[in-house]
């Protein structure tokens, strides 16, 4: 059975949520701010954390932060703001994804699903073994990114689309496109979603944005990793 740790400080929203999630099979944990969520999380991890972004005390971009400097946990973040800022910036903290309130109880757990999915080494990968571009080297089995034999940290979403640049090395793949095989579903992402994602995963790579070598950009079409990136 999966944990769910959902930190929020509606009590009604983490009733809901929990009782929702309980009785389509998991096991579900909650916390009524920031701190209490990070000693759940140190006691016993979770499978995945629902993260509220306005809590008082610590806010969810805090307790992301904290998360992030030790444990690849995925994290699906909840906000109620209808600007873009709050999800732009939950994912270049290290969120997973992210679900914009009020939202229903079907959405969230279809998330949950689909970020879970990526994580599961029991699931099949139709790609399997070492993938290659140039210096860059993509353990899949390990869910593991080097370059020129040195680490790269990457969040659960970030590796899915690098992975899925280097399978298809060469070839141009669409923002959406590129979301969809990234998460394994259709996904309606916001506009930056995905450029947001690729600017992360260029930082950690040491790309400079204004000339990358090892995630280029197609104006107006989409990303490719060149097989042989110089």
């Amino acid at each position: 059975m999966r944990t769910i740790l959902v930190i929020d400080d509606d009590e009604r929203l983490r009733e809901l949520v929990a009782e929702y999630l309980s009785t389509r099979g998991f096991s579900v944990q909650t916390a009524e701010d920031g701190d209490a969520g990070l000693a759940r999380i140190a006691s016993a991890a979770p499978d995945l954390v629902v993260l509220d972004v306005m809590m008082p005390g610590r806010d969810g971009f805090e307790v992301v932060r904290e998360i992030r400097k030790d444990s690849k946990i995925p994290i699906i973040m909840l906000t109620a703001r209808g600007d873009d800022t709050d999800r732009i910036v939950g994912l270049e903290l290290g969120a997973d994804d992210y679900l914009p309130k009020p939202f229903n109880p079907r959405e969230l757990l279809a998330r949950i699903q689909a970020v879970l999915r990526r994580t599961d080494d029991s699931t099949p990968d139709p790609t399997t073994g070492r993938l290659r571009a140039g210096p860059l080297t993509i353990d899949v089995d390990r869910r593991h990114v080097e370059l020129d034999g040195r680490p790269i940290e990457l969040t659960t979403t970030e590796f899915e689309i690098l992975r899925t640049m280097v399978a298809n090395a060469g070839r141009v793949i669409g923002r959406d496109r590129l979301m969809e095989l990234a998460r394994g579903e259709d996904f309606a992402s916001f506009d930056r979603s995905v450029d947001v994602h690729i600017s992360h995963i260029r930082k950690k790579l040491g790309e400079d944005p204004r000339k990358p070598i090892y995630v280029k950009t197609v104006r107006g079409v989409g990303y490719t990793v060149p097989r042989d990136p110089a």
